[in-house]
């Protein structure tokens, strides 16, 4: 698996074709996803293991992609520990009792052996995904404290994180209780995806570029390392992607990532220019080509090579994910697409 075109490019060495895989390319956008899932709601069958392995395997099938992504869900861990959440549709993830006061905080469940425990079925279900992939790598996955923790204070999705924002500031306190728990949470999380097979990590903070780099710096950076740090010790490239924070990738990476994930607001050698030298990367193929023409993807896909031809290492990859009502074709020729751009990549 080391010797993987995935890996070679997350360490920082250049493989001889690109190297694809798209967020959320197991899903909604796969007819035999729907049909699989049928009767079954988006939480419940990400923890039955056989279900969760064969919906991680689908678009690897179909697509040819260098990695399978781990279905899964950024509140799943929130749930396994004992908390009410549900994935309404339309709508997104909605919590039972959103958490805004100190006690609040104080009720939430410990994370012990116990929740160590309560993850058997998603060791289970990696250890199948891993067995069925072969020689195609695992990317495992948890969603970061900020973006996490604002569910739970919001009470579900929000378009600002107002009141989330405003718990930072006015209560930093609880909120950095708050973050940790969840910093732990997707930690053991993460790193019991390690130990079952998975051969690399993504922490998503699909929020934070509501952030200031200072209230990033101060009351988020920390407790993302906190996750991350529960994987470090093991030998798995550790990718970090944030939506819509150009303006974080420095202090992102500085949580403890080893390669940085860029959304599609950004070319990809402007964000080499903002980190540090050697710095692998992944992206950023913007979403909306996937609605155009073949001529028009194509050249978005040249484009993007180009723009990261200068990294140490580049996973291709769409800025954000696969939308649900994307066709599966177009994302099939557009790996194939991109696999047969070796010469020019080199």
């Amino acid at each position: 698996m080391g010797d993987s075109s995935l890996l070679r490019e997350l360490r920082g060495e250049r493989a001889d074709t690109p190297t694809v895989w798209f967020m959320r390319q197991a899903g909604r956008s796969l007819p035999e996803y729907r049909s699989l899932r049928e009767g079954t709601t988006m939480l419940d069958s990400c923890v039955r293991p056989d279900m969760a392995a064969e919906i991680t395997v689908q678009p690897v099938r179909r697509h040819q992609v260098d990695a399978g992504i781990f279905f899964s869900d950024i509140v799943v861990p929130a749930r396994i520990a004992g908390l009410g959440v549900e994935i309404k549709p339309g709508v997104g993830p909605v919590f039972d009792h959103p958490i805004r006061t100190e006690a609040d905080v104080d009720a939430l469940p410990p994370l012990d052996d116990v929740y160590d425990a309560a993850l058997a079925p998603i060791r289970e279900a990696v250890g199948l995904t891993v067995a069925e992939l072969g020689t195609t790598p695992l990317i495992g996955f948890a969603g970061a404290p900020f973006t996490v923790a604002s569910y739970m204070v919001e009470g579900g999705p929000s378009r600002d994180h107002l009141r989330t924002r405003a718990l930072m500031r006015s209560q930093p306190e609880v909120w950095a209780r708050l973050a940790a728990w969840v910093a732990e949470l997707s930690g053991r999380f993460l790193r019991a995806q390690v130990l079952a097979g998975a051969s690399a990590v993504q922490l998503f903070d699909s929020w934070v570029g509501a952030l200031s780099e200072d209230m990033y710096v101060s009351s988020v950076q920390p407790h993302s390392a906190a996750a991350l740090a529960h994987v470090a010790d093991l030998p798995v490239p550790r990718i970090h992607f944030g939506v819509g924070a150009a303006h974080l990738l420095s202090p992102m990476l500085g949580a403890g990532a080893t390669a940085m994930g860029v959304d599609h607001r950004l070319r990809l050698d402007q964000a080499l220019d903002l980190l540090p030298a050697g710095t692998p990367v992944q992206g950023n193929i913007d979403p909306a080509v996937l609605f155009t023409s073949e001529e028009v993807r194509f050249a978005e896909a040249r484009a993007v090579l180009a723009a990261g031809s200068a990294a140490s290492g580049h996973v291709v990859n769409l800025g954000h994910g696969v939308p649900p009502d994307a066709d599966p074709q177009v994302l099939t020729d557009l790996v194939s697409f991109l696999h047969e751009q070796g010469t020019a990549r080199a």
